[in-house]
């Protein structure tokens, strides 16, 4: 199972790079999620042209808040998979993650928040942070991830997406 994952586009609309992502990146993933901060309805739209389960995040408007969840379990190849967008300083977020998937044990978490990429074990608990798909103060790229689960096997991949000479819908 190849899954195609995102977090924290924060636009305003869906625009060429989020077409970018979506039709090209990852056009040959069997499931796409994000992990929040979505921002605006139409987004959330197209991102379910695609298919893709998503969880809220604390810049999503009213609208996208009021359809999705804060948290979601799923069970992929035997393993459950949670994702959650994160809240509050990067200091310490892994930590309230964990607590928060407490009594589900997952056994991989995906989570935002931080526009970071993570990928690695804390407290027994796989954890994987695409990075910010649309928004990096720090460089013109930005990041999406590919998690694959193959029997025992977990492999994943960073994407750098450069935002370079694309029309943007950007909503900081």
């Amino acid at each position: 199972m190849k899954i195609g994952v995102l977090s924290d586009t924060h636009m305003k609309g869906p625009d060429e790079l989020l077409d970018r992502i979506l039709d090209d990146i990852f056009q040959e993933t069997d499931l796409i999620l994000h992990a929040g901060d979505i921002v605006s309805l139409s987004v959330l739209q197209r991102l379910e042209e695609k298919k893709a389960l998503a969880v809220c995040g604390n810049m999503d408007d009213f609208q996208v808040a009021g359809i999705l969840p804060q948290t979601r379990i799923i069970e992929v190849e035997s393993r459950q998979i949670g994702i959650v967008h994160g809240w509050g300083s990067k200091d310490g977020l892994r930590e309230r993650i964990l607590l928060r998937f407490e009594r589900q044990s997952p056994d991989i978490i995906i989570y935002g928040h931080s526009h970071a990429p993570f990928w690695g074990e804390v407290g027994g608990v796989m954890m994987f942070n695409p990075g910010s798909a649309s928004h990096n103060m720090f460089s013109d790229d930005c990041t999406v991830g590919i998690l694959e689960i193959q029997n025992d096997r977990v492999d994943t991949e960073f994407i750098k997406v450069s935002t370079k000479n694309i029309k943007r819908s950007f909503n900081p």
